[in-house]
């Protein structure tokens, strides 16, 4: 590996000792159990038609309701019409949709950094599929972060009883269906539901590809966007979160915006958020947050080390090597000043950083920012190291 090759970081699941509230696993880990009861009680086609009517319809309350209008607002509905998402959504036993959109409201605001509730970079992929929902960090709910929903009484009273709709759902399973229907119609839908939701949070930020640059590893997902309803297109979503359709082309599987684009023409919503044509086309230039959040990812692949000893040994029997001393004495950021102006070999040129970023990264208008950007954050890097060799003890 060259001086200025960037190298590659991970984190694994035990990297992290989070304050996981093991306890309130056992609820969660008797629900998978409870599936296995399908070999005492049998598996009927009329249960199994159950399970998918059930999977389909709360999916669509979770992918329309909790995340697409209680945490993102991108469309509007009566108050009777956001009860009845909840209702559904609510039904799932992921808790309520003021929790729900808290907690997805503060993923976006920190997606892959150290502050993300869910990330797998940071958090390794077991606990950003599951375990952090059991962190006691997330346990209560944070009213502060949705202001816009605490507002409604009958949501902070379903807040209140996040299990009520779930269990109304299961006994109806067990009355219309006997223990099948309660096993194989609600146990078995409920499982896959928390699943195909918790794939978001982390199948979604590994695997897939990358057409817009967001400042994270979300991605898009063709089969993710099949089995939750069109929330595979996860990087179109953190490219222009406003949007009710996050399958940005014709051919990118969206059936939860097709459902509510019926409701509009009847009336039960309105107002559907789409994409600007410049931001489903890549024209739109990144906002300055998201090109610095990118060049110091960036920033921080190359070797900072490395390129610091190399740098160290072309300086020593350099000519300048005093003006560069008496510029770490005067300030770091002229000693970055004077170092950039002297064109080592083994600090990556600005032209260097941006042939990489574009070999990592999707296309961008604001590409050149981002290098440019990411090239003055590994010279100050450099010089950082280098302040520790060149300055005088």
């Amino acid at each position: 590996m060259s001086a200025h090759q960037p190298a590659a970081a991970a984190h694994s699941d035990d990297e992290f000792h989070d304050d996981i509230i093991y306890p309130a696993t056992i609820p969660f880990v008797l629900v998978h159990l409870a599936c296995f009861a399908a070999f005492w009680t049998g598996v009927t086609v009329n249960a199994l038609i159950v399970c998918m009517v059930l999977y389909v319809v709360r999916m669509f309350g979770i992918t329309a309701g909790y995340h697409r209008y209680f945490s993102h607002r991108s469309f509007k509905t009566s108050r009777a019409g956001q009860f009845v998402l909840a209702w559904i959504a609510q039904s799932s036993a992921q808790r309520g949709a003021l929790w729900w959109a808290a907690v997805h409201r503060h993923h976006h605001r920190h997606s892959d950094t150290e502050m993300d509730v869910h990330s797998p970079r940071m958090r390794g992929f077991l606990y950003s599929h599951v375990g952090w929902i059991f962190d006691r960090k997330h346990a209560e709910t944070e009213m502060d972060a949705v202001p816009d929903l605490a507002k409604h009484r009958e949501l902070v009273l379903l807040e209140r009883y996040p299990l009520i709709p779930a269990i109304v759902l299961a006994v109806g399973c067990f009355v219309f269906g006997g223990w099948t229907g309660l096993v194989v119609g609600f146990f078995w839908s409920t499982v896959l539901l928390f699943h195909g939701t918790f794939f978001i949070n982390s199948l979604a930020h590994v695997t897939g590809s990358q057409r817009y640059v967001t400042g994270d590893d979300s991605r898009n997902n063709w089969w993710l966007a099949i089995i939750t309803l069109g929330e595979g297109w996860h990087n179109n979503h953190h490219a222009y979160q406003r949007s009710t359709r996050q399958g940005f082309r014709w051919y990118e599987f969206d059936p939860t915006f097709y459902a509510l684009r019926a409701l509009s023409w009847v009336g039960l919503v309105w107002e559907l958020g789409e994409p600007p044509a410049e931001v489903v086309n890549n024209e739109r230039k990144l906002g300055a947050a998201v090109v610095e959040k990118v060049a110091r990812q960036l920033a921080a692949s190359f070797p900072i080390d490395g390129i610091a000893a190399q740098a160290h040994a072309a300086l020593a029997h350099a000519p300048h090597l005093e003006d560069l001393r008496a510029a770490l004495r005067s300030a770091q950021s002229q000693a970055a000043t004077a170092m950039a102006a002297m064109h080592l070999p083994h600090v990556p040129s600005v032209d260097e950083v941006r042939q990489y970023a574009e070999r990592t990264l999707a296309r961008t208008p604001s590409m050149d920012q981002i290098a440019e950007r990411a090239r003055h954050l590994v010279v100050e890097a450099v010089c950082a190291r280098l302040a520790e060799r060149l300055s005088p003890a």
